[in-house]
């Protein structure tokens, strides 16, 4: 059958809001940039979601429904001067027309540096355009914070069954290639499942069991799908199953205490084209989880990996990713801190209205004074070993430990501490 080489994703793509798929809390009847859409007054704001959730769609939608000039950038191949030429051309033509300024958008905003960023700043101020930015990742990490205060940020969530769904059934009647196919959807959980709320990998994967059919007529199940997608699927897909099937072998390579085994599946992450400041972040993750009170020093130096890593890019990132995973395979474990944290969050969800005792409190004024704020409390200074035996937490909580120290020579020396502070709770078991 004849193909028109224009992917399926974008031949599907929504011209207007009655066809987009997802994100009602945003553009629903009253919601905010529905509301800023009717309005027709458009500030500068920031998308910040997953892959395939519409980011793209709904800056050139807006553009598009406002009738406002539409000048587009990707961060990854732009650089300042193709920054100041959108904007030096939105200035003269807003010298020759009294249109509204244009929309600016810039996909992958957070691959901008600090100088690429800079040079948005006196535009967007300005109102020479309005800036629409689209990441995957945090803005209050990656975009200055000049520049973060000039925007709204609005958080896209990764669409749901229904809204995959919905998108299934619109692509199978409205697209005119597949309208030529006979297509039947007996099952739909393998579709679901590998596009992992991603409308983009949907549509693509719809479009790859289309493709693998030897007639018109074609009957889609879970076994098609899995079947058509190990035999098309790349080695490593970052966006994908198998990105996550490769992070969590990484995970629990590191865990385990396996340099050479975190290596090899960090290097398969890393030519397959992950994000380095992805595996820096899963590693100051391991430090704090995995390792934590077993040696301190691995949050240091996963830390310091991050910044690195975010300052010199690759290929050169790979070698503090390196020194950093082998560091941190090779370190004693302790999920110690891990435990204690989740075993405070159930008692203080159980625990909720528990008042803080009036000995701990601070007193201020007179009258909280006169309340018994206060009163009671000992300074731990005053007393030798700088410590004394004062009851801490909530009357109903007396006597819960979180904190259980592990068996490696650095929490030794906590739970000697400990035991010489609390021998009630640390004591010999």
């Amino acid at each position: 059958m004849y193909r028109s080489g224009i992917p399926l994703p974008e031949r599907m793509r929504p011209k207007g809001l009655s066809d987009y798929v997802g994100q009602r809390h945003l553009v629903g009847p009253g919601c905010i940039l529905r509301n800023m859409i009717d309005s027709g007054r458009l500030n500068s704001f920031i998308l910040w979601g997953p892959p395939g959730v519409g980011k793209t769609t709904l800056a050139g939608i807006i553009a598009h429904t406002l009738e406002r000039e539409f000048y587009t950038l990707s961060a990854v191949s732009s650089g300042v001067k193709d920054v100041r030429e959108v904007i030096d051309r939105a200035k003269n033509n807003s010298l020759f027309s009294s249109a509204a300024p244009p929309v600016l958008f810039i996909d992958e905003i957070h691959r901008f540096n600090k100088a690429q960023q800079d040079a948005l700043l006196g535009a967007v101020e300005a109102g020479t355009v309005v800036l629409i930015g689209a990441t995957t990742e945090n803005p209050s990490f990656e975009v200055i914070t000049p520049l973060l205060s000039r925007c709204q940020v609005f958080v896209l969530k990764s669409l749901d069954s229904g809204d995959l769904l919905a998108l299934l059934e619109r692509a199978l009647k409205e697209d005119a290639e597949l309208k030529k196919l006979d297509i039947r959807l007996k099952e739909t959980d393998a579709l679901l499942r590998y596009s992992g709320g991603d409308a983009r990998k949907l549509l693509n994967i719809l479009e790859i069991v289309t493709d693998s059919a030897a007639g018109p007529e074609i009957t889609i199940d879970n076994a098609l799908v899995t079947s058509c997608l190990q035999e098309n699927i790349a080695i490593y897909d970052k966006g994908g199953e198998m990105h996550y099937d490769i992070i969590s072998a990484f995970i629990k390579s590191v865990r385990g205490s396996d340099p050479n085994a975190a290596l090899y599946w960090m290097a398969r992450m890393l030519a397959g084209g992950e994000d380095p400041l992805f595996i820096a972040r899963r590693l100051c993750i391991l430090a704090a989880e995995d390792i934590g009170l077993a040696n301190p020093n691995a949050l240091l130096l996963a830390d310091a990996t991050f910044r690195i890593v975010h300052s010199i890019g690759m290929p050169e990132a790979r070698i503090p990713l390196s020194e950093c995973a082998v560091y941190l395979a090779s370190s004693p474990k302790s999920n110690s801190a891990y435990m204690a944290i989740d075993k405070a969050f159930a008692a203080a969800e159980a625990d909720k209205g528990a008042p803080v005792p009036l000995y701990l409190r601070n007193a201020p004024t007179s009258l909280m004074k006169e309340l018994g704020y206060s009163d009671g409390y000992r300074y731990a200074h005053d007393y030798p070993g700088h410590f004394t035996d004062l009851e801490f937490m909530p009357e109903q909580l007396s006597g819960s430990v979180f904190y259980e120290p592990q068996e490696n020579p650095g929490e030794e020396r906590l739970k000697s501490y400990l035991r010489s502070c609390w021998p009630k709770y640390y004591g010999k078991k």
